[in-house]
């Protein structure tokens, strides 16, 4: 029996005629997704899922909202969580399930919440808000964090902070519910690093810059105290000719993590580099049109061999044919219509015997 996959896309719902969340079939063969319903949330700006494909998390105006993901990719509200703060804009789970980490943009606060045994968001664990001021620019003025990830050792969280241009690396202490500063790794001014990434081997990080329109490559080594990370690589986002109003949107890996996708809003395009396993460092194959504007996300499906572009401005989500051979994007289907899509995560389905239980 072949594998089933569901997708999830978070849309805002204050403007347009979305929802929220729009839930979709994907074809994988194809390389589309096919609409089959939507579930209300407000503002879903950022979408994520548990590591065992249960359970489904949402950025909303009151906080973050759980979904329990039945068999058949339906979706049943769990809980809603006040993250006590503003809104978020990015959310990432531990490996083991244990905690939800949320980025927050426009109070520069990095928030780390408690996951219930049935995956539903408990209470705040820890939280810190950044201080200072950053440049003059215009996105680089105070702290907005973009990114929260706990680090592959399990030791430390990693918080990417686009508006004071840095990495803080932090130490959660949980008996006393903080977070404990351990290191700050500085980047260049008014460059802002939006996302970053771990290979599954934990040896390299990546991470993508917004201002900069670069990607950065740097090895990871733990320590009794503080990580070692160190750059090795610097890599532009997009190709030579492109934009002069440009911000690098994502970055995502190909399943077995031979290859690396990254989307440019403004050029509007999408990058696709290949990368080598045993040094980590990257080789940019192409850069090429998404046929729609501001390509927020992208969607790899499991074969690896189509994704998805997510085209917020213009509303669409745009498919292509990944060819590796040739080192081409090409168009396979006609462009999807959904509101200000801003995220999408693909789901395995359970097995039979696991639908039938979870329906």
């Amino acid at each position: 029996m072949k594998d089933r996959y569901i997708a999830y896309i978070g849309s805002y719902s204050y403007i347009g005629k979305a929802r929220g969340i729009t839930i979709c079939d994907v074809n994988v063969e194809k390389g589309i997704l096919i609409p089959r319903g939507e579930v209300d949330v407000d503002n879903s700006s950022y979408v994520t899922v548990s590591p065992d494909g249960r359970t489904l998390y949402s950025i909303a105006d009151e906080g973050v909202v759980s979904f329990r993901i039945h068999g058949d990719g339906s979706l049943t509200r769990l809980n809603t969580a006040n993250i006590r703060g503003m809104r978020g804009c990015q959310l990432s789970v531990d490996p083991d399930g244990r905690y939800l980490y949320v980025a927050g943009y426009h109070d520069g606060k990095a928030t780390v919440m408690y996951l219930n045994p049935d995956g539903s968001v408990g209470a705040v664990a820890a939280g810190v808000y950044h201080k200072g001021l950053g440049s003059v620019a215009e996105r680089t003025f105070r702290p907005h964090v973009s990114c929260v990830r706990r680090t592959p050792d399990g030791k430390y969280v990693i918080v990417a902070d686009l508006g004071m241009d840095l990495l803080k690396v932090y130490r959660m202490s949980e008996s006393e519910g903080e977070l404990i500063l351990v290191d700050t790794i500085p980047c260049d001014l008014e460059s802002a690093p939006r996302h970053f990434i771990f290979s599954a081997d934990g040896r390299f990080m990546y991470l993508m810059y917004e201002v900069k329109n670069v990607i950065d490559v740097y090895t990871y080594q733990t320590g009794d105290k503080t990580p070692r990370i160190e750059r090795i690589q610097s890599i532009p986002s997009m190709g030579e000719r492109h934009s002069q109003l440009t911000a690098a949107c994502t970055i995502h890996f190909s399943s077995d993590e031979k290859y690396l996708f990254c989307s440019n809003a403004g050029d509007d395009t999408i990058s696709l580099y290949s990368r080598d396993p045993e040094t980590g460092l990257l080789t940019m194959m192409c850069c090429l049109p998404v046929s729609g504007e501001y390509p927020k996300e992208i969607a790899v499906f499991p074969d690896d061999r189509h994704v998805a572009s997510l085209n917020h401005e213009t509303g669409t989500v745009t498919f292509f044919h990944v060819d590796y051979e040739q080192s081409l994007l090409v168009m396979c289907a006609m462009p999807l219509h959904i509101d200000e899509p801003n995220c999408c995560v693909i789901v395995k389905l359970p097995e039979e015997e696991d639908r039938q239980a979870g329906a």
